[in-house]
């Protein structure tokens, strides 16, 4: 029987002697309690397989390799699985994983399927991401109004919820565009207020995220109406679009805010009216706290483009593309 001599764990590498390929080799804390694992025996062959482990007790591993025996790596992994992490702490806060901060009440771009799995085009952005770095992703679900503090208290390593920009942000963080959205107003369905225009929500009681862009854009259209001598607009917010648009479904309001691509979705799935699109276009953003590690994220995104994944993801999705190189934008923290 061959000798394990490596074995890798999405770039996480631990040693063994003595064991054998098929059956137990002990191992030490596991975080996850499986995956996918890379192994070179002493024969010099490469395989994968299935790593099951305690992720709190050091204990045993079982390495189950497809028709009992090892298997080329290249064959059942992508490449990108091969990659040494091309940064480390202090850059990120765990070793060979990319922590990040994500909202999922927004479908189909961030959301949690009916197996509790998360979904959607910012999370298989972010995975091809922490893929041309070497890094296994890790998503902290959370409400919006905490992830800027979170960022700065090195809770995550990255926002990744289709933050927006605007140059006060871009002073508190390293910010890399990497989409373009804009503001719609959603309505009942059948939208039987008649909403057409911004300025047909005059009076009415708007549901939105607190915290968010979108919130001062609904603020913003508020002030536009009362300028114009129309009459005022309530704006209601909630802890999250999942809220917002609950109030919406039980009539507590009249319209709810979020970006155009989750409008159409919404509209698409029969819940709501899409009444009002393509207000306020503006650059939704990765962020991050740290420079080197922002660097890190464009020159990823920039090989995605290159190799065309960028591109088909996001006319998937119908979601409207950076265009030219990606880069940090602003100044970043003083």
């Amino acid at each position: 029987m061959p000798t394990i001599k490596r074995l890798s764990f999405i770039g996480l590498e631990y040693s063994f002697a003595a064991h054998k390929a098929y059956g137990m080799a002990r191992g030490g804390g596991f975080r996850r309690q499986g995956g996918l694992v890379e192994v070179e025996t002493d024969a010099g062959v490469i395989g994968v397989g299935e790593a099951f482990g305690n992720p709190f007790i050091t204990g045993f591993m079982i390495l189950e390799f497809a028709a009992f025996g090892l298997v080329p790596a290249a064959a059942l992994l992508p490449s990108a699985l091969h990659a040494q992490p091309k940064v480390a702490p202090p850059t990120i806060i765990k070793a060979g994983t990319l922590v990040m901060s994500i909202n999922p009440t927004l479908p189909p771009l961030q959301f949690v399927d009916d197996k509790g799995e998360l979904k959607g085009m910012r999370v298989e952005l972010a995975n091809e991401v922490c893929k041309k770095l070497g890094l296994t992703p890790e998503y902290i679900r959370t409400e919006f109004a905490t992830m800027i503090p979170g960022l700065a208290a090195k809770r995550w390593d990255m926002i990744n919820t289709g933050i927006f920009f605007t140059e006060e942000r871009s002073k508190l963080m390293y910010m890399v565009p990497n989409e373009q959205a804009a503001i719609s107003f959603l309505a009942a369905k059948g939208n039987p207020l008649g909403l057409k225009t911004v300025d047909d929500l005059a009076g009415k009681k708007i549901s939105v995220e607190l915290g968010g862009i979108e919130e001062r854009r609904t603020r913003e259209v508020a002030k536009m109406i009362q300028d114009k001598g129309g009459k005022p607009v309530t704006v209601m917010t909630f802890n999250n679009f999942a809220e917002a648009f609950q109030a919406l479904r039980a009539g507590q309001s009249d319209a709810a805010t979020s970006i155009d691509a989750t409008a159409m979705f919404m509209q698409q799935r029969g819940d709501f009216t899409r009444a009002i699109s393509g207000v306020f276009p503006q650059t939704a953003c990765f962020a991050f706290a740290n420079k080197a590690l922002a660097e890190a994220v464009v020159g990823a995104l920039n090989d995605l483009k290159k190799d065309g994944y960028y591109d088909k993801l996001l006319d998937q999705y119908g979601v409207l593309k950076i265009d030219g190189a990606f880069a940090i934008s602003g100044p970043g923290p003083a």
